[in-house]
């Protein structure tokens, strides 16, 4: 087995944390790794967090990570924070937000950067997740950036996912854009004791109700809002007040959650559900194997088309289309041809 892999599947913080930076890096070894640990995963409930910036989204998560481990559960969180244009790091850095959890042997706490990946979500937050998840963690917190359409991305890696909308920043209208309603489990309209939280209350019941009844999907993800709640064939999104930096309405946030993991699990959308998760998860390994063996094999092509592409001698389609042919023949005769 796989030196880290053992250190994780021991418990080993330190070990978790060294699993996490080899997949961050793709340091060589540590697909190995991932196949020692995958038979060890499968049990973590992976809750994703996103939303607008502004809404309280770390606070809030804060306090469910509070919340869990005042039930005895282990818990993991990953915070995808923006990438740095000069480091290439995360720049925000939740896991300042989080300090009172330090010391504690059953929270693990990463902060990724997106490192413009599509979705917002990189690629490694998926590996993060895994590990913690083979670390015995009981819930994986996924936080996400909040920009527009990268919170879709999140549906790919969670079985809840919690909205967080706060008044007063025009969160209603940019649920409709970002196609957040088509992806909440749950909304958590945080910082309710401020002006306004009424009428966010409003807007959002407003748009689940003029939602019943339809299928809304997204990659990975499928809401059959029929209003049937928690327990019946379908499930609406139920909407929970919360003011987190006072941890109002922190519990009632949980127990929304744990009614539709209970949900899920019990309907045969959940079994929809975790087999499109496997499936992009399948799709995501291919794409990123066949890129790096592509660039493995053809690299000097590949540079030699970016700067024929440069000086409009071909364009990225033709030139795209070539590469391909030129990676298949490679290896379809085990060497490719001059």
């Amino acid at each position: 087995m796989n030196p880290t892999a053992k250190r994780v599947l021991e418990r080993d913080v330190r070990g978790v944390a060294r699993a996490c930076r080899l997949v961050d890096d793709r340091v060589d070894g540590y697909i190995e790794m991932l196949k020692d640990l995958y038979p060890h995963t499968g049990k973590a409930w992976v809750v994703g967090v996103t939303g607008n910036p502004g809404a309280g989204k770390s606070t809030l998560t804060d306090r469910l990570v509070a919340y869990w481990r005042g039930e005895g559960k282990r818990v993991g969180v990953v915070a995808v924070d923006p990438t740095s244009p000069f480091s290439g790091g995360a720049i925000l850095g939740d896991r300042i937000r989080m300090q009172r959890h330090f010391e504690d042997p059953d929270v693990f706490i990463r902060s990724l950067a997106t490192r413009g990946a599509l979705g917002g979500l990189s690629h490694s937050a998926m590996d993060t997740v895994r590990i913690l998840d083979a670390w015995g963690a009981d819930v994986v917190l996924v936080e996400t950036v909040g920009v527009g359409q990268d919170e879709l991305e999140i549906t790919r890696a969670a079985h809840s996912t919690l909205v967080v909308m706060a008044p007063g920043l025009g969160d209603g209208i940019q649920a409709i854009k970002a196609g957040i309603l088509e992806i909440a489990d749950v909304f958590a309209v945080n910082k309710a004791d401020r002006d306004g939280a009424d009428a966010t209350v409003r807007d959002l019941e407003l748009m689940v109700a003029l939602g019943k009844g339809v299928a809304a999907a997204t990659v990975g993800h499928s809401v059959s809002m029929s209003g049937e709640g928690a327990m019946g064939p379908g499930w609406e999104p139920p909407i929970v007040r919360s003011v987190a930096t006072q941890n109002q309405g922190v519990d009632a946030v949980a127990h929304r959650l744990a009614e539709h993991y209970v949900w899920l699990r019990s309907s045969a959308e959940g079994k929809l559900r975790i087999e499109a998760r496997l499936r992009e998860l399948m799709y995501n390994e291919m794409r990123q194997a066949l890129v790096d063996a592509a660039v493995r094999d053809i690299h000097d092509d590949i540079e030699r088309a970016i700067h024929e592409v440069a000086r409009r001698e071909t364009d990225p389609y033709t030139a795209s289309e070539r590469l391909v042919t030129l990676f298949k023949q490679g290896r379809k005769t085990g060497q490719r041809e001059p």
